[in-house]
């Protein structure tokens, strides 16, 4: 049987008495798109900031590729082949689309010193100009980013994340304030990058069809805890779902 590339066992994370996460336990396959449902405060965030060194858990086990990577920080998991969105962009609306994303590989370029004399742009152009141009956004590739469109802003973030060439990459609600009309394009992007870069991606996202059409399984938290874990299919008939979530 396949290893997962990712483990999260027994989980907890608590807030004086609130128990945020309350026993998860998850895996997630190599090529596998994972989706996290649930109401809000349900703990979907404080299980991603959990699993990426964002906050330490109460107790539990993290494995990355058969690593236990329980205690490590972001920037260290970074290194190890994990990538990430966030909530709220994290572009640096300043610099050009073509240097964010130069930007957001460069911690992967060796040591300070080897950097100091490498290319201006790191030797990670051709990287950057590839991610551009399967991301749609040539024409926009020279302009500040902060002078974009929201969503066209949101695109850079996500191709930010994909730089480092990670194996793993959790996918904060990437739909979140995003016109609908590029919903489907983000959804048709992502599965183009799951095929043609063979990374698994772990998605929070509240907007359904979104997720239904995207993931291969998907869990449901309620509470702190995983009410059920399935394909699209069994998520959509599972009774106690529907009248503990969906049915909302």
């Amino acid at each position: 049987m396949t290893q997962p590339l990712l483990q999260v066992s027994d989980l907890h994370k608590a807030y004086g008495a609130i128990q945020a996460v309350g026993g998860v336990s998850f895996e997630v396959y190599p090529g596998e798109i994972f989706g996290v449902i649930g109401p809000n405060g349900s703990g979907k965030t404080t299980l991603f900031n959990s699993m990426l060194g964002q906050i330490t858990p109460d107790s539990g086990r993290i494995m990355l590729n058969g690593r236990d990577v329980s205690g490590l920080g972001p920037l260290a998991l970074n290194r190890l082949g994990v990538g990430r969105t966030f909530q709220t962009l994290q572009v640096f609306g300043k610099m050009s689309v073509r240097d964010n994303l130069i930007v957001a590989a460069q911690e992967h370029q060796g040591n300070m010193w080897s950097r100091m004399f490498a290319p201006t742009d790191s030797g990670l152009g051709a990287k950057a100009d590839a991610l551009i141009d399967q991301f749609h956004i040539r024409h926009v590739a020279d302009k500040r980013a902060g002078e974009l469109s929201y969503g066209q802003q949101k695109l850079v973030d996500i191709a930010m994340a994909f730089m480092s060439e990670p194996d793993l990459v959790l996918l904060d609600e990437p739909c979140a304030g995003v016109n609908p009309s590029l919903v489907g394009g983000i959804s048709q992007l992502l599965k183009e990058l799951n095929q043609t870069r063979k990374g698994s991606f772990v998605v929070i996202e509240h907007n359904m069809d979104f997720v239904m059409d995207l993931c291969h399984r998907i869990m449901v938290m309620v509470e702190g805890k995983v009410m059920a874990i399935g394909t699209p299919a069994e998520i959509r008939a599972n009774k106690q779902v529907l009248d503990a979530y969906l049915g909302n």
